[in-house]
């Protein structure tokens, strides 16, 4: 028996019991007559003891071992002296009577602590490593918890867990998909899938009328902090529901998360909001309702005068921040640059200061009077000592660049308290977006996303005026998941690969397999997906989702500790019958 208790067991009710004990050296700490360790496994630490008087030979060995020796200790459990109560073990420590080395180890190229002295990369190349410390197996814990607890509820509402294929085929909508070569059809490729889409669509056709998976997914973009080329999704469909029905369901399942994951309670529904309303009043998709900022648009009043870069703008957009009129002129030149960044691409900000005295001072006073500064200041609500930033140009772009404004401000400013959550559900996204490169609509969730009944009229004649069932649940800036009621009738269907500019040959080649499913029987379905990765990270606090997955990919995509991709040698490749370039 390698060990009788963890090291993170031992309490004062032990005192007296001999014990066995593995795991890792954390550090050691010698004091002449007494040599104490710190000895870690994933459940805790315990010091241990090791007395030069009673056993000089065993105290002598003890000094010997380095950080991550692998050690097997059988002692007693005495109470310490000196004791610390930010330990759970800190009543306690194991005075040793035997020490057994099981590994020696390298030196760790960082120190395995809570707060470590590795960066980034190096600490991605020795991830076996970085996973032995404290907050990241506590991130993993959590993820943990809440895939117990997703299954524990979505089985109390019986959905049935069912697996979908990996090796699927490619379909271009969307993101790009990762393709693997089939050997035994030369020159034919699967594709990793984007998500299980179709397959949960089939799924209601064949009768599972309450489907759920914790399912990995794979797209082939651009990384960033919550973005990873494989990710994990709770996916979930419904058959013989509307969107209400969908919207409660998974509403219960946010709500049991939080309050048996992180003991945190939400009273009543959580509030709801449209796309137009949501982009309108915050500039995104998914906004943070932790606090104010909202925008407001004072285009009518700033085109007033003879400022042209206003009066040659479609937009201009002002946030309010409370209390800040104080702000240097080195702070608001901070903030101007910070916005010109290539990132943002705005061409320059405005101020107007609201002063405690009820005077206003402007970056662009010259071109309007004190009563025209009033005017804007009243329209957007702000009071003396208040600050107005104004951007201004194309409407959409100008709204993703104040969006990205408040957001840096309401981190700056202390106002997105990571221990507070704020759930929104955003509704009645549009159906279509329009692609100037392509020149062409394309899905703004995907193809089988159904358009609402009374904005059926105009599917022909305004397409892009078309309405989806469509909802994404967004938490403090972030996007937890999204989905949507699904065309169930082939002939609809058939009309939406139309709009996207799918010829007859593309969308059989494509999808014909579910065009004719729908031909057997389709009942009304729909669903939702959560990203598993990004609901961790949010209930945990954390902007990155990189420390709540095991063995995350860098930003180029490579795992640095397996080194991953490589390249193929000739044999693989000429088996796959591939040539390179």
């Amino acid at each position: 028996m390698y060990r009788s208790h963890t090291c993170g067991e031992l309490r004062i009710e032990h005192v007296g019991t001999n014990v066995t004990l593995a795991g890792w050296v954390q550090r050691s700490r010698d004091l002449g007559g007494m040599t104490f360790l710190d000895l870690r496994d994933r459940y805790g630490l315990t010091q241990l003891a090791f007395n030069m008087e009673s056993n000089a030979a065993l105290c002598e060995q003890a000094r010997k071992l380095g950080r991550e020796f692998v050690i097997q200790i059988e002692g007693q459990v005495i109470e310490r002296s000196s004791k610390n109560k930010n330990m759970p073990t800190g009543e306690v420590e194991i005075l040793v009577g035997k020490l057994t080395v099981l590994n020696a180890a390298k030196l760790p190229p960082f120190t395995i602590e809570d707060e470590t002295d590795g960066g980034d990369e190096l600490r991605m190349q020795y991830r076996y490593l970085d996973l032995r410390r404290g907050p990241v197996q506590q991130k993993l814990r959590l993820r943990n918890q809440v895939a117990l607890e997703t299954r524990k509820y979505l089985d109390s509402k019986d959905f049935l867990d069912v697996e979908t294929p990996v090796l699927i085929k490619s379909t271009p909508e969307g993101a790009r998909d990762f393709v693997v070569p089939s050997r035994m059809n030369e020159g034919q490729f699967y594709a990793l899938p984007q998500s299980p889409q179709t397959f949960k669509q089939l799924l209601m056709v064949s009768g599972f009328d309450r489907y759920y998976q914790i399912v990995k997914c794979f797209r082939d973009e651009d990384l960033r902090a919550d973005r990873q080329p494989e990710f994990t999704q709770i996916d979930c469909e419904m058959a013989f529901v509307e969107q209400n029905d969908i919207l409660n369901m998974f509403e219960g399942l946010i709500k049991h998360l939080f309050e048996n994951v992180r003991g945190v309670k939400f009273e009543g529904a959580f509030p709801r909001m449209t796309y137009a309303e949501a982009m309108e009043r915050y500039g995104s998709d998914k906004p943070d309702i932790r606090f104010g900022m909202e925008f407001v648009d004072l285009t009518q009043l700033a085109q007033s005068k003879d400022f042209v870069v206003f009066n040659s703008a479609e937009a201009v957009l002002a946030i309010n921040v409370e209390g800040c009129s104080e702000y240097t002129r080195k702070q608001l030149d901070e903030l101007t640059e910070w916005v010109k960044r290539p990132q943002i691409g705005a061409k320059g900000l405005v101020y107007i200061k609201c002063n405690t005295d009820g005077s206003f001072k402007s970056s662009v006073d010259k071109f309007y009077t004190e009563e025209d500064l009033k005017a804007m200041a009243n329209r957007a609500g702000a009071k003396p000592g208040d600050l107005l930033l104004l951007l201004s140009g194309d409407l959409a772009k100008t709204r993703k660049q104040l969006n990205e404004l408040r957001l840096h401000l309401g981190t700056e400013l202390g106002l997105r308290n990571p221990n507070e959550f704020k759930p929104l559900w955003v509704l009645d996204f549009p159906l279509l977006e329009w692609d100037e490169e392509s020149g062409r609509y394309h899905a703004m969730h995907h193809p089988f996303t159904s358009p609402k009944p009374e904005d059926m009229h105009l599917i022909d004649t305004d397409p892009g005026k078309v309405r989806a069932n469509a909802y994404d649940l967004a938490m403090n800036g972030v996007e937890l998941g999204g989905g949507s009621i699904r065309i169930h009738d082939r002939d609809l269907q058939s009309r939406m690969f139309d709009l996207l500019g799918f010829t007859k040959e593309e969308a059989q080649a494509q999808f014909g397999f579910l065009m004719s499913a729908f031909e057997y029987g389709a009942p009304p379905h729909g669903g939702l997906a959560f990203g598993l990765d990004r609901l961790v990270a949010t209930m945990g606090g954390s902007e990155s989702i990189r420390d709540y997955i095991a063995f995350p990919k860098n930003n180029s995509g490579r795992d640095t500790m397996i080194d991953a991709p490589s390249p193929l040698n000739d044999a693989q490749l000429k088996e796959l019958g591939i040539k390179l370039n």
